[in-house]
């Protein structure tokens, strides 16, 4: 009997390619190449906690201002990382703007005049040198799949692996597989009783935003979710996100609320580690077995510096994007991250993806534009 056609939602548009991705992991290679008819793309349906199921992304998005540095709520300044291409900062400085929290803002970011959107919220920083501001209320929202990247980092602080090896073996149960087709989320097709590795499933958890994976490995890790849940919190409140709950481990409930600033203290600490970074970075997976391969939902990956890092969109969260891109500065490679949160809720996840992903383009260019020359009139370093 033929496997059933996955079915794809805007956080999830699968797109069959003509030969599966490379094999980044011991599962064998599928000998089958999908079908020439794509997987469809799902029609209006109705609403479930993951939002409206709609055809395609809206074209479009949210309307963009150009202003001086927006409220300094809640603004991080990034630590120095592992890894060679993230540059080490030092303290704050001297007489520098500091948000709620005591933490500084780049003296350079006064000299930018950063597209921020005018609904949500939004914040940026670049490991070494410092926030370059928050926009909008820091009020905890619903976040959709972002809630991901917390899945992820807890599965890897669990189970560290070395970048490039395939991880730990985990057998997919039956619940998985039976909820590997769905019309009201997205989800990634795995075979009951089959050996995946760690990393494929981080893959097919991160790249296409599958939820059933999202809750294997929960289940795979503490035994039950609701256990892996509290793990997340745990994690979360060590992180010092203080305005973050976790209801769930896939972002599928619109209990599970965050705000910009915390997704973007997870977003440099999941960085840190070469894994997820790869992960984050995969533009296509297989499924193996079922010949089903899908494209990366961020749809910025592999322009303009960006390496990653995880999208996000439902009905009631609106369209959500966490970013992370690189960018060369005087010499030393500069990471630079960002997340947008809570555009066009209330509408579909396709309008609210495509807000998400104008405004995030939009700050990535901009940024990459002027940050060069901004940290040249501040003296070099933007930390004076």
């Amino acid at each position: 009997m033929p496997e059933p056609t996955p079915t794809s939602t805007p956080e999830c548009s699968a797109v069959p390619t003509p030969a599966p991705a490379p094999e980044s992991s011991a599962v064998p290679t599928p000998t089958s190449t999908p079908e020439s008819s794509a997987v469809p793309e799902a029609v209006p349906t109705r609403e479930s906690e993951a939002g409206t199921v709609v055809a395609a992304p809206a074209p479009g998005g949210g309307r963009l201002r150009r202003s001086v540095l927006g409220p300094l709520t809640a603004v991080v300044v990034l630590a120095a990382a592992a890894g060679g291409w993230y540059a080490s900062g030092g303290g704050s400085p001297a007489g520098a703007a500091v948000d709620g929290t005591g933490e500084a803002v780049a003296p350079v970011a006064r000299s930018l005049r950063l597209p921020w959107p005018d609904e949500g919220q939004a914040s940026v920083a670049v490991e070494g040198i410092g926030s370059l501001g928050t926009r909008g209320e820091q009020k905890p929202v619903p976040i959709a799949s972002l809630t991901k990247v917390m899945t992820a980092y807890v599965i890897l602080e669990g189970h560290p692996m070395r970048a490039g090896a395939p991880g730990a073996a985990v057998v997919a149960d039956q619940r998985a597989a039976d909820e590997s087709y769905s019309s009201v989320e997205t989800t990634a097709p795995v075979l009951a009783g089959r050996t995946y590795t760690q990393r494929r499933l981080l893959e097919l958890m991160m790249v296409p935003s599958g939820n059933n994976i999202a809750r294997l490995l929960a289940r795979w890790d503490a035994g039950q979710e609701r256990a892996f849940v509290a793990k997340m919190n745990r994690a979360a409140a060590g992180l010092g996100m203080r305005a973050t709950t976790y209801t769930g481990v896939s972002g599928m409930e619109a209990s599970t609320r965050s705000t910009s600033d915390d997704q973007l203290r997870l977003a440099r600490a999941a960085m840190k580690d070469p894994v997820f970074r790869q992960i984050v970075a995969t533009a296509s997976v297989t499924a193996p077995g079922t010949g089903a391969t899908f494209r990366n939902t961020n749809r910025l990956l592999g322009h303009d510096g960006v390496i990653g890092l995880k999208t996000g969109s439902s009905t009631p969260a609106g369209g959500n994007l966490a970013w992370a891109a690189t960018q060369r500065i005087a010499g030393t490679t500069r990471l630079v991250v960002g997340v947008v949160l809570h555009q066009r809720a209330g509408t579909t996840p396709a309008e609210g993806s495509a807000a998400a992903h104008e405004v995030g383009r939009a700050l990535i260019t901009t940024i990459r534009a002027d940050l060069p020359d901004a940290l040249t009139r501040a003296g070099g370093s933007g930390r004076r």
